[in-house]
């Protein structure tokens, strides 16, 4: 079996009773809304990252304030020639502030939209449950970091 992790670094920013967040588009096409974030760059230091990340895919800069969880996932998927693949994403999720820049979007990126929404309107957009996850880290600041929503077989 073939066995994969990525490591990624996401933002929760909350401000004036709205969340920022960026809308993801799947290799497929489908458009999901989730936490500004992504994939860590080999020696990069994860503060660095959802630094950048959210930069990129927001226009803002951002500054890291609290350290909320860290989210593990887990997928499997069949492959072409031979054994499925087994894949894990860890994903640090950090509450941030943004300090300066302006809302855009990202170009080239694998996100095409950002935009504030009122926490009460988060239930009924198409989102990633990483949104879910990040807001209840956000809300609940459990002692270790987790969140009963994780769910590390199925993402």
């Amino acid at each position: 079996m073939r066995t994969e992790l990525r490591v990624a670094a996401y933002a929760v920013c909350v401000r004036d009773g709205a969340i920022l967040l960026a809308r993801w588009v799947a290799p497929h096409g489908v458009k999901r809304w989730t936490l500004p974030g992504g994939g860590m760059d080999h020696g990069e230091d994860p503060v660095e990252t959802v630094v950048r990340e959210v930069e990129e895919e927001t226009g803002y800069a951002a500054e890291p304030t609290t350290l909320l969880g860290i989210d593990s996932i887990r997928r499997s998927w069949p492959r072409r020639l031979g054994a499925a693949g087994d894949w894990q994403g860890l994903r640090i999720v950090y509450e941030a502030r943004i300090t300066g820049g302006e809302l855009r979007p990202e170009t080239n990126g694998s996100t095409d939209l950002a935009a504030w929404h009122p926490l009460d309107a988060v239930p009924a957009l198409d989102r990633v449950a990483l949104v879910d996850v990040g807001l209840q880290l956000w809300r609940d600041r459990p002692p270790l970091g987790h969140s009963p929503l994780s769910d590390p077989a199925n993402g």
